[in-house]
């Protein structure tokens, strides 16, 4: 179907999605920033992690249907279906506490976390629908290049929604008369996903699957849901409060275990399941998944820590330490760009991705061995060197895992490797966190101790030192070393994945979307 389609057609559908991702990534960068005004007017200082969490784990958990849906059903209505939650959720945050405490929802932060958790269900789609669509509109010989795009999005919008929330936050109040300024974080989604809703609708194509739709099995839906909720919400809470041996926690997990458990049996056993199991017996896939899981862990620990040590080692603003991670993100755009390229126009997708792991683990490694002194600039510089690095992973393994399957299994096998990056940030968060504690705990006397806060992430609540004030010298190396030893765990995960790549089979790239799975090029090539 998609050969039938001109190029300038194919054009406006990637803007349109590309548009719909930024929205999804943006989210993720601009909340931030605005929470601490949100938890201010709203009163929820006891349960702001949860407007993370809460976006996390519905995000988290709907990406697998997103991908079964996709392979039964036209992918441009799950798209609309993806971006119309999410502006409802966007807008419904956007009026949280506006009515004072309403029945079954709850006062203002209550509601703010609900609304969260409806946004998060359309935030899954607008990620691994990207990737599934773009699958349909160019084949993997040319895909490379369109899917570095979606890095580029992602660094971008890394850089822009730290200052966007700040500026709407402490400027906005009065553009809209009577409207918070933090209200307008939310409110600002609503006009581009208009518009990518627009592209959407009038340009592209309804892209059916060629196989007949047959009716979703619920039963596997619903066991994935409350296998998946809980346990991401297990690995959010902050262990300090709920440690691992906690009752809380030990039932999480437990629920979660059952859950999932059935659902594999179910799966294995159902003519039409969520996920196809059989797709295991690839080893691309099976490879390629192992290796994104360990690197979504990677790429979450310089996220969630490098702040922490620009606040609590070199004394920074909380600002000052945000900026810092525009050259991550910097490098990430131009590493997954170079990379798309490349394997566009040259082929060997494996070689790139090895090449990225080789600069990610180079910058790792400085990062690694940062002393109390090192300047802002050297850290700015060794966090370039990382994002270079992460680039080809955004688009590559992917790309490997769709040149590897049948294309009746696009939407389930592509979900399947968002998920599984997003899974494997969340409990590497989780273990790094505890890492991070325990040295803290075992290096600072207790009287040296900043009090447990939770840091404002995608990840679990860590120790941080509050904001603004002189470190000791006894906490600022606490901090450098308990640092180091998460970067250190981040090295070990990261070779784990250059590992598993090793074993991902090298596929000579297709030239159309139909036609056979290719078999692996020869070792002399």
């Amino acid at each position: 179907m998609t050969e039938l389609l001109t190029h300038r057609q194919k054009m406006l559908t990637l803007f349109g999605i590309m548009l719909a991702m930024f929205l999804g990534s943006l989210d993720q960068t601009i909340v931030s920033t605005a929470l601490p005004r949100i938890v201010d007017d709203l009163h929820g200082l006891d349960r702001f992690t949860w407007v993370a969490t809460a976006y996390l784990v519905a995000s988290t958990a709907l990406v697998p249907i997103y991908g079964k849906l996709a392979d039964m059903y036209s992918r441009r209505s799950i798209e609309v279906a993806a971006v119309s939650v999410f502006l409802v959720g966007s807008m419904l945050c956007g009026l949280a506490g506006e009515f004072g405490p309403l029945p079954l929802l709850g006062d203002g932060m209550t509601q703010l976390i609900i609304f969260r958790a409806v946004q998060g269900l359309g935030g899954a789609g607008l990620f691994a629908m990207a990737f599934i669509i773009i699958a349909d509109l160019f084949p993997p010989a040319e895909r490379g290049r369109y899917q570095g795009f979606t890095g580029a999005v992602f660094g971008t919008s890394s850089v822009l929604g730290p200052f966007l929330g700040g500026f709407l936050t402490d400027q906005g109040t009065g553009l809209i008369p009577g409207v918070e300024g933090w209200r307008l974080v939310f409110y600002v989604n609503l006009p581009l996903g208009l518009l990518a809703l627009w592209f959407i609708l009038t340009q592209m194509p309804p892209l059916r699957p060629s196989a007949e739709p047959r009716r979703l099995d619920y039963l596997s839906a619903l066991l994935l849901m409350t296998g998946l909720v809980p346990l991401v919400m297990a690995l959010q809470l902050n262990k300090a409060v709920y440690g691992w041996a906690d009752p809380y926690t030990l039932t999480l997990l437990g629920v979660a275990l059952l859950s999932l458990v059935l659902f594999v049996r179910r799966s294995l056993h159902h003519d039409n399941p969520i996920l196809d199991f059989g797709l295991f017996r690839n080893q691309v896939f099976r490879t390629a998944n192992a290796a994104l899981f360990l690197l979504g862990g990677a790429f979450l620990g310089i996220i969630i820590f490098e702040p922490l040590f620009m606040v609590n080692v070199l004394g920074l603003s909380a600002t000052k330490a945000g900026v810092s991670l525009i050259p991550l993100s910097m490098g990430v755009v131009a590493g997954s760009l170079l990379a798309g390229q490349m394997v566009s126009r040259f082929g060997h997708y494996k070689r790139w991705m090895l090449a990225g792991l080789l600069v990610l683990l180079g910058g790792l490694s400085l990062l690694a061995t940062m002393p109390v002194n090192i300047t802002y600039g050297r850290v700015l510089l060794y966090l370039l060197i990382c994002g270079i690095g992460l680039g080809p992973t955004m688009p590559l393994y992917t790309l490997a895992i769709q040149n590897a399957i049948e294309p009746r299994l696009m939407g389930q096998a592509t979900s399947a490797s968002q998920f599984f990056r997003q899974i494997g940030g969340a409990i590497a968060a989780s273990i790094l966190g505890a890492v991070l504690s325990f040295t803290l705990a075992e290096g600072m006397p207790v009287s040296a101790a900043p009090a447990p806060q939770g840091v404002v992430s995608e990840g679990p609540a860590v120790p941080a030192a509050a904001a603004g004030g002189a470190r000791s010298p006894v906490m600022r190396a606490a901090f450098s070393k308990a640092i180091s030893r998460v970067y250190l765990v981040n090295i070990c995960l990261v070779v784990g994945g250059l590992i598993m790549t090793l074993f991902v089979p090298e596929l000579p790239l297709k030239k159309t979307n139909a036609g056979p799975v290719p078999e692996p090029v020869p070792a002399a090539d």
